[in-house]
Formats: C-alpha cells, structure tokens, sequence
C-alpha cells in the first residue's frame, strides 16, 4: 500500500502519457455538470454590485490562518455570492470551449464543481446546494434536515462543519480534465482545486469571515451525499467558512 502514490506519481510522468481524447480529435466534454434536479434555483447578486471590506493583498496574506471556530452569525447571501465568485466566478466564455475565471487552471479546463453544505446563510435554508458558475446561480441538491449531521459524520465527525455558516465543497468533473491531458490530468485537478481554496481564504476576510481547508473525509459517503459517482465525479477538497468580527 505504501507505494501508491510514488507509482502514481511515476505513472503520470511525460514519457508514459498516451495520445489524449483531445488529440485523437474527440469532442470535448461541457464546460459545466448539467444540472438535472428539481430544487430551487437561486439567482445570485452580480459580483461587482457586492460591497466588501477594504483589504490590502499584504494584510490579506498576512492574516491567512485555519479557524475552525466562528461567531454564531450569518453569512449574507450577497457575501456568499462574492465568495463563490472568486474562488470560481467566470470572467468570459470563449465560443463554448474554454471559460476564464478567478483561478487558474490548467490549460484553463476548470474541471471544478462546487458544492456548499448551507447552515447559516441569509436568504436561502439550510441544506446542500451547486454553484452553477456560467450562470452565477445556486441550483438545490439536497433538503434533508439532517444533512449536515451527515457530511460531518462523512468528515470524520468533525464537529465544526456543523457550526459554521457555510461549507464549499469542490468536486472534480474528471473528463473535463483528462480530455485534454489524460492520466496527467488528475495531477492538475488537485493542483487546481489548491488555487481555488486559497482564493477563499483571502476572500474570506473581506467578508468579515475565516476558512479552514478539510481534507479527512470518507470519500464514498460524501461522494453519496453529492450525489455523484465518485469515478466520473468525485469530491477533492471542503473547506469550512464562518463569521470572526
């Protein structure tokens, strides 16, 4: 067990890459998961309409840190909007192919989806939701009272992640990757998904808020929560956010 992660790393070297689905001239995948459920689709605040603390990048590095507890106050549903929009907002859609964002991706395929476990935001009720980030929406997945009970058990019962306002939760579409770069591919996903959760925390403090990146989970249970497969879709990083002023 203890080499599965040199193989991999030695496996997806260069020299053993094979021709990609993007070479061999397959159609590439979608730029976002279709949305198939029934639940409320929410319009969000445009991001520029959004006022926010006026922070400089030295402080904002600065006072980067993991809390883990927050005040028991709300997070607005335009602060969320700001959230989500820089740690994956769309800045322009090129002809259906490729997307730019707030964050780099590799060869900007942005295989990211993201999730949030809801238990304090103005304006929406607690529960599981998608960010559908070509639209600047949030789309309902999932109302079950006591799902947050559940994603915590599936985090190794960390308790924090049932008292905090809100939890992202970045799932990787891996043929939007691997499309492009093959087996290589799933190397940048976790590379990707590391911009994405430091972009939070920094954002974070405009907001009056503090993040903490959680990567225990058990991945079946929360890939099941989700309601993914968790082999074309599979969840990669959380990261648990909150009020601290």
């Amino acid at each position: 067990m203890e080499q599965i992660g040199r193989e991999f790393m030695r496996k997806t070297r260069f020299e053993y890459l094979q021709p990609s689905d993007q070479m061999r001239g397959m159609p590439q995948p979608p730029l976002e998961v279709a949305y198939t459920g029934n639940g409320e689709v929410i319009d969000l605040a445009p991001p520029e309409s959004v006022g926010v603390d006026e922070i400089t990048l030295r402080d904002a590095i600065s006072g980067r840190e993991s809390v883990r507890t927050y005040r028991d106050a709300p997070v607005a549903l335009d602060e969320l909007s700001f959230l989500l929009w820089a740690t994956q907002g769309v800045k322009k859609t090129m002809r259906d192919l490729f997307t730019f964002r707030t964050v780099p991706s590799a060869g900007a395929r942005h295989c990211l989806e993201t999730y949030l476990l809801a238990n304090n935001v103005e304006g929406i009720d607690p529960g599981l939701y998608r960010y559908l980030a070509l639209t600047h929406r949030l789309a309902g997945v999932n109302a079950d009272p006591h799902i947050a009970d559940s994603v915590a058990a599936a985090c190794v019962n960390q308790r924090f992640l049932k008292e905090n306002a809100v939890t992202f939760i970045w799932t990787a579409d891996v043929y939007r990757m691997t499309w492009r770069y093959g087996e290589r591919g799933y190397r940048y996903m976790h590379i990707d998904v590391g911009h994405v959760c430091q972009n939070l925390y920094l954002a974070a403090q405009a907001v009056g808020c503090a993040a903490c990146a959680v990567g225990a989970f058990h991945d079946d249970e929360l890939n099941s929560l989700l309601g993914i497969d968790g082999e074309a879709q599979y969840a990669l990083y959380l990261a648990a956010v909150g009020k601290t002023d």
